[in-house]
């Protein structure tokens, strides 16, 4: 009898401090639309990705090349010819991967432009997000655009032209 008191109590203290808490809501594509500097940066990083991948392309394309002629010649090569052919096809299909992984790899060139261009961005998202709630006292802000399961938010607890506002937009 004793335990099933302390669980109610525990259980009402718990919620009563639960709806205590203040949550928010933000609409990260809706700022990021609204903040020119985000979208330059995507056109900016759009435009070099095209740029790097004609380069990769134009690799693949030598290395296909270099095999469409290997086959059509295979007959007419000594062994050394065809090893030597081989061995140049082998090595500008290397060269394509390479510079693919150069450019988009996880630690790639992309990569790191990405971060160079967003991470302001975010940063300064996040310091207006977080100078929001403090002001506000909220525990929380979760970002609606993102898939977290929210499936409802009052449009009362969004606060997302706010922090527009305060960057400035």
């Amino acid at each position: 009898m004793k335990k099933l008191i302390i669980c109610a109590l525990c259980a009402i203290f718990g919620w009563t401090s639960a709806s205590a808490q203040k949550f928010a809501l933000v609409d990260m594509e809706y700022i990021l639309k609204n903040i020119p500097a985000y979208e330059r940066a995507n056109e900016q990083l759009s435009q070099v990705s095209k740029q790097w991948q004609a380069e990769v392309d134009a690799l693949t394309t030598e290395a296909q090349t270099l095999y469409k002629n290997y086959q059509n010649e295979v007959v007419f090569l000594s062994k050394e010819q065809k090893q030597a052919k081989q061995d140049a096809i082998v090595s500008k299909e290397k060269e394509a991967a390479d510079l693919k992984k150069k450019y988009f790899g996880p630690e790639g060139e992309l990569f790191k432009k990405r971060t160079a261009l967003m991470t302001p961005i975010q940063d300064e998202i996040y310091n207006a997000v977080k100078d929001i709630a403090d002001q506000r006292g909220y525990q929380l802000v979760l970002d609606r655009a993102s898939d977290t399961g929210i499936i409802f938010g009052s449009p009362k607890i969004d606060i997302s032209s706010e922090v527009l506002r305060k960057l400035g937009y």
